[in-house]
Order: structure tokens, then C-alpha cells, then sequence
């Protein structure tokens, strides 16, 4: 539901979801047509078509148990792709695998100056070995959480507050800019995508 959705905007839709299929049984059972009028005013109605699905396939398929690997998760149930597999292993099975969002992107060009954009041949293949290998092996879910909410709320597109960050002394971009003060604005070092 967060894809492509703010936070506020989804947590209404969420909680009737739960209140209306507080399981996975409880989604397979139900109709597609339901599933879709609950998911109304979200758009991207295959994201509903698609879980409906998935949860068919864990309860016809899999005998009610989710995958909980990565490749597991990405092979068994359509719809899923490499992030919602490695956010899904990570968070709710504590799977040590990265998680490369939008917000994630930002955060580690920044951290690590690089400056290519995303599209360019093999940038999202070395935000992915990046993110996999930094990945906290004891608590991967919090980790890749707090990487994303530090991407939405700190290190921002726009005026990021790297003052704040609990993580500058880590982050190149920041640094550079506080010994080289004509480089201006952190905004420089990730092209907008």
C-alpha cells in the first residue's frame, strides 16, 4: 500500500484491510472484486489484484506458510519483486537482505558520492550489493526501516537536514561540503530520478 502512497494517506486503508482480513486465510477466501473495491483510492489496482493472489497461492499452493527467503519470495509469488521480497525477508522474517528504494538510493549516493544516476548501466546492481552488504545481520528489519524513514524525513530530495542526521560522520557528501564550502548544497550529489 506505501508504494507510490504516503504514510497518512494509506493508514485508514490499512487498518479497514486488517479489520476486514486479519489473515492471509481470510484474504484467499475472499472475492477479488472486494479486495479491489477495498482497495479503492490507492490506484495501482494490481498491487490489490496481486495480493489477493498472493494470498491464494500461499493458501493453495504453499499450505499457508509464506516464503521467507528473497529468492523464495520472488519465485513463489507473482507480483512480488526484489524489493518487497528483500523488505518482506528482512522485516517480518529477520532474513539479513538489503532493501534499494527511492529513499534508500538517495541515502547511500549520498553517503558514498555517487553521482551516477540510477538508470545508468549497473548503478542499481551496486545499490543492491551496497545495501545487501551493510545490511545489520542481527536486526535487518530495523535496519532497512530506519534507512528508509532516515531517506524520508532526514536526507531528503530537497533541503535535507544533515545537521541532524545521526549518521553525517559517516556520509561523504556531507563532509565534502564541510571542507569544500563552494560545493554548496548536498543537492548536487544525487541527480533527481
Amino acid at each position: 500500500m506505501l508504494q507510490q502512497t504516503q504514510v497518512a494517506t494509506v493508514i485508514p486503508y490499512f487498518n479497514k484491510w486488517i479489520q476486514k482480513w486479519p489473515t492471509v486465510q481470510a484474504l484467499a477466501d475472499a472475492k477479488v472484486e472486494e479486495v479491489l473495491q477495498t482497495w479503492a483510492g490507492l490506484g495501482y489496482y494490481s498491487r490489490g489484484r496481486r495480493l489477493h493472489e498472493g494470498a491464494k497461492i500461499i493458501m493453495e499452493k504453499l499450505n499457508g506458510k509464506i516464503p521467507d527467503s528473497v529468492s523464495e519470495l520472488t519465485k513463489l509469488i507473482p507480483g512480488i519483486g526484489a524489493y518487497s521480497a528483500s523488505a518482506i525477508a528482512s522485516i517480518a522474517f529477520q532474513k539479513p537482505a538489503g532493501v534499494v528504494d527511492g529513499n534508500v538510493i538517495r541515502v547511500l549516493s549520498r553517503m558514498r558520492i555517487i553521482g551516477a544516476h540510477v538508470s545508468q548501466p549497473g548503478v542499481r546492481d551496486h545499490l543492491w550489493e551496497l545495501a545487501n552488504k551493510i545490511v545489520s545481520k542481527k536486526r535487518p528489519g530495523d535496519f532497512n526501516q530506519s534507512l528508509m524513514e532516515l531517506g524520508a524525513t532526514i536526507c531528503t530530495p530537497q533541503n535535507p537536514n544533515c545537521a541532524s542526521c545521526p549518521v553525517n560522520k559517516y556520509c561523504h557528501a556531507y563532509n565534502m561540503t564541510k571542507t569544500t564550502p563552494t560545493a554548496g548544497k548536498i543537492e548536487f550529489i544525487f541527480e533527481k530520478h
